[in-house]
């Protein structure tokens, strides 16, 4: 109970002083690409030491505690103030069973690093918390009573709901690959294998990532919040903390998504030659996978940020279209040919994990090969139709 407790304090505190420093990351990473300073100027409080700016974050928190919580008149306010509670909870409970490191001696025995070790259907209980949070951006959008802020609920519900399917299918490959719906028990197949997942299952990596991107509503996916057209969308009439915690449960989401492509797809704690694959491990080696599961997450991280400050919006069209058109499908042949591969070679991961990588990346190619050979037709198709049934006919005025 005391470990548990402990893990539990460790991880609230981390996660939340982690996101108020991604907020900082990001606004650095933005002024970066766009060639301007970011903050720089906010440091230790009653000091004149600013160091770069990493006082940001508190000066932020601030102004969200002394900020008015003001509640507009029209809303309806058992679901307006219910629906930020809701998207900052299951972002946080996601975390409950995943494992940050692998072990270390406590008291002469092995303590997991996670908090809650021995769910058996990890990677069941996150898809499901997560996709609790799809309610929290819908009520925000309904009790607000606002247009604003209704159509970027209604967004959420197609785009979120839309994406959990493709998410879905890029977890059912690692799944039938590893045979487990532990989390902890993905890197250590991993870890003994010395194969990462991301060369076994490239396709499914794809699709994982992109759904993962777009289910935490970032750029070029950021469809239920753009301000150009909706000023905000679904937390249009937040102010103080719960648009804070809108905005924590946002970045959270991408810490998840983050995590998990590096437990699924990344080997996790495990680094060749670096880490060991070992159970018995002491208090350096134990550390040491720490710092190696964290560092990918952070590269995954700066990786999202990246995309975010690189790429421009989708129309609504083109995001359900990539979806429905792209993801599912590609989905679908990953799964397939992974469950075929198991089927005929069940034990291919753990006996030749090269071969199979070498297996998957030829099945990559192959269909890379074979939608650009397609693709073309689309095209022609396309471009048959003519101007007209995309753009505005002119309409002849009849003489007087």
């Amino acid at each position: 109970m005391t470990a548990l407790l402990v893990k539990s304090v460790i991880l609230l505190g981390g996660l939340l002083t982690a996101v108020a420093y991604l907020v900082l990351l990001e606004r650095k990473v933005a002024a970066w690409i766009q060639d301007r300073r970011g903050p720089n100027r906010v440091g230790i409080p009653f000091t004149k030491i600013r160091l770069f700016g990493l006082g940001q974050p508190i000066a932020d928190g601030l102004k969200f505690l002394f900020k008015e919580e003001y509640t507009p008149g029209h809303v309806d306010r058992a679901m307006y103030t219910l629906a930020p509670l809701v998207i900052f909870t299951a972002a946080l409970a996601t975390f409950a069973v995943i494992p940050f490191g692998h072990v270390v001696p406590v008291g002469g025995k092995a303590e997991p690093l996670v908090v809650a070790p021995g769910v058996d259907v990890g990677i069941l209980y996150v898809f499901a918390v997560s996709s609790i949070a799809v309610y929290g951006v819908i009520l925000g959008g309904w009790a607000s009573d606002n247009k604003y802020s209704f159509l970027g609920a209604m967004r959420s519900s197609a785009q979120l709901i839309a994406y959990e399917i493709p998410l879905g299918l890029g977890i059912l490959g690692v799944v039938l690959l590893t045979g487990t719906l532990r989390l902890d028990g993905m890197i250590e197949l991993q870890a003994q294998s010395g194969v990462w997942l991301l060369l076994v299952q490239p396709v499914g990596f794809l699709v994982f990532a992109v759904a993962a991107c777009a289910e935490a509503a970032r750029l070029p996916f950021d469809l239920l919040e753009c301000e150009q057209e909706l000023v905000g969308g679904y937390h249009t009439e937040y102010t103080g903390m719960k648009m804070a915690m809108y905005a924590l449960g946002e970045f959270l989401h991408m810490l998840t998504a983050s995590v998990l492509i590096v437990v699924l797809y990344l080997g996790g704690w495990h680094f060749w030659g670096l880490t060991g694959t070992g159970t018995e491990v002491g208090w350096g080696t134990a550390l040491l996978r720490v710092a190696v599961f964290w560092a990918k997450v952070m590269l995954v991280v700066l990786g999202f940020m990246i995309i975010r400050w690189s790429w421009p919006r989708f129309r609504f069209d083109q995001l359900m279209n990539l979806a429905w058109k792209v993801m599912v499908p590609l989905g679908l042949v990953n799964l397939v040919a992974t469950a075929v591969l198991m089927e005929f070679w069940p034990r291919a991961l753990t006996e030749h994990p090269w071969a199979t990588a070498g297996a998957m990346w030829a099945l990559a190619l192959g269909t890379v090969g074979l939608w650009a050979a397609l693709s073309p037709v689309g095209s022609q198709s396309q471009a048959r139709r003519g101007p007209d049934e995309f753009s505005m006919r002119r309409v002849e005025t009849p003489a007087a």
